[in-house]
């Protein structure tokens, strides 16, 4: 069922969560495949991340197997959630557990986005992940599917869900606990709602 005053083309929308606090995302640290727990204030939002979420019926629900995501779909109300393998974070490389300040202090003009990660994912991996979920998440029938992920992750998704490159989540800036809503302006990929 379409939202109110939008046509129904009977197209999936796919909703993304991302996780709650943790220790490094509050202290601006790259957090790719360490796999850190929520803190209590991440749990909390966790929670309230329900609010964004309530009443609609998702048909699939995913989650990246890592805990603080696991942690994030449980506690915003679908304990579940399928743990995707594609859905974990950009592994960082060498900039694991890295102030992303302290890299742009030896190198102001670094930028994830352009200069990658030295022995890290190639963005264009990151992005072929996203694909993955896009298509599967396209085909599976239902009206609503939800998956709740990472933040580097959730941008790059919103990028490709939309056709654009992978480099493109550049500018999808997504909070902690925070859900958007990807879905269709007619039958054109389309962003509906970010940073509920």
């Amino acid at each position: 069922m379409g939202l109110p005053g939008m046509e129904d083309f009977g197209l999936t929308r796919l909703w993304l969560l991302r996780h709650g606090e943790t220790e490094w995302s509050r202290s601006g640290q790259y957090t790719g495949l360490t796999d850190l727990p929520l803190t209590r204030v991440g749990e909390d939002q966790a929670r309230a991340a329900r609010r964004a979420l309530d009443g609609v019926h998702f048909g699939l629900v995913l989650t990246s197997p890592l805990v603080r995501a696991r942690r994030t779909a449980e506690l915003a109300g679908f304990p579940e959630a399928q743990p995707e393998p594609n859905a974990v974070e950009w592994d960082y490389g060498d900039y694991e557990g890295v102030r992303s300040a302290d890299v742009r202090a030896e190198n102001p003009d670094y930028l994830i986005w352009k200069d990658g990660v030295p022995n890290g994912e190639a963005l264009e991996h990151v992005g072929e992940r996203a694909d993955r979920i896009v298509e599967r998440v396209r085909t599976a029938g239902v009206d609503n599917a939800l998956v709740v992920a990472h933040g580097h992750f959730c941008r790059i998704l919103a990028a490709r869900w939309l056709g654009l490159p992978a480099s493109a989540g550049r500018h999808f800036v997504l909070g902690t606990a925070k859900a958007c809503r990807l879905g269709w302006d007619k039958r054109t990929p389309a962003v509906e709602a970010w940073g509920l």
